[in-house]
């Protein structure tokens, strides 16, 4: 669905972008994160083509965005971090408006439209004046409006940003919904707990690149395997730590509140193996588990800059 190669942008001596190389399939729930100034938001601008690169090439559904923008308005739909004002226009006058602007009208547009608004949950505030909507509706609203012309690329930036717990939840079971109608959504979110539960795929962006990028199954593999085995003994530990020096994937081993902790660098086959050792040699084996990791702490190890560790939201930070 979405190619991006060598991709970069300079503002003067400043290189937002510099060479960044980005794939999105079909289908996918794309999570792209980054710390703030890393080039997620110059990234969005040039693929919606609202900004033009220096250098590189973008491609959705094989069109090129810098030679088919009349192609590429009809294929993306874009939900905006922010909600503009629209003082005098009721729901339906807004949602007839974009409409229009695709060439959608008449019955054709009220029926698109208020599908659409039956699907964010806004069918019962069609006559509602715009100005007078929540914060949580106007996202949604916008989101509607962004999928009136059936894109089959949808990209959000920061679309949960400001929303109450219950909004959130409601909006994240929407994407799903999306998802399973067959879009493809690329979503650019701060609050890496709520993307690691939501998205099919991930890339983090740092300094204008691409540093890692793969499916949440993997990302999500490497974070527990980068943490350390906590194994908790009954009795003597003596036995456990002569098996454990000898494992070749054993790389350091500490103890720590009575539990052992050894920093593991096998996968789970490998985990299996030494529990089955343990077990075999009586060791009286009470605890065998990875020490919980997430995509925040991976997120940090990757980055690595102080000044930006501000940017994360923790659940038990953004009242979830």
């Amino acid at each position: 669905m979405l190619e991006i190669r060598n991709l970069k942008k300079t503002f003067g001596k400043f290189y937002a972008l510099n060479g960044l190389d980005m794939d999105i399939g079909d289908g996918a729930l794309y999570g792209f994160v980054g710390p703030n100034g890393a080039g997620k938001t110059t990234t969005i601008k040039i693929m919606t083509g609202l900004l033009e690169a220096d250098e590189g090439q973008v491609l959705i559904d094989g069109v090129n965005v810098t030679g088919g923008l009349s192609q590429l308005k009809l294929k993306i739909g874009y939900v905006p971090d922010f909600f503009g004002v629209y003082d005098n226009l009721k729901v339906s006058e807004y949602m007839e408006f974009f409409a229009s602007c695709y060439g959608i009208n008449g019955l054709k547009a009220r029926t698109r439209y208020m599908t659409l608004l039956e699907q964010v949950g806004l069918e019962d505030k069609v006559n509602f004046y715009v100005d007078g909507l929540s914060r949580g509706m106007k996202q949604r609203l916008c989101l509607a409006r962004a999928l009136i012309h059936d894109p089959s690329l949808l990209v959000m930036d920061e679309p949960t940003s400001g929303l109450d717990p219950r909004t959130r939840f409601e909006f994240k079971e929407i994407l799903k919904e999306l998802r399973e109608q067959g879009k493809t959504i690329l979503i650019s979110s701060h609050v890496l707990s709520e993307l690691s539960e939501l998205c099919t795929d991930i890339g983090i962006i740092d300094q204008g690149k691409m540093v890692l990028s793969g499916s949440m199954e993997a990302i999500l593999r490497r974070v527990n395997t980068s943490n350390p085995l906590i194994i908790s003994i009954l009795g003597s530990k003596e036995k456990a730590l002569t098996i454990l020096k000898s494992q070749p994937c054993v790389q350091t081993i500490s103890v720590k509140e009575g539990n052992i902790m050894v920093q593991f660098v096998g996968d789970e086959e490998d985990e299996a193996v030494l529990l089955q050792q343990l077990v075999d040699a009586e060791v009286m084996v009470h605890g065998f588990i990875r020490e919980p990791g997430s995509l925040e702490s991976l997120f940090m190890q990757i980055t690595d800059h102080d000044v930006e560790k501000a940017v994360l939201v923790h659940e038990n930070e953004s009242g979830i």
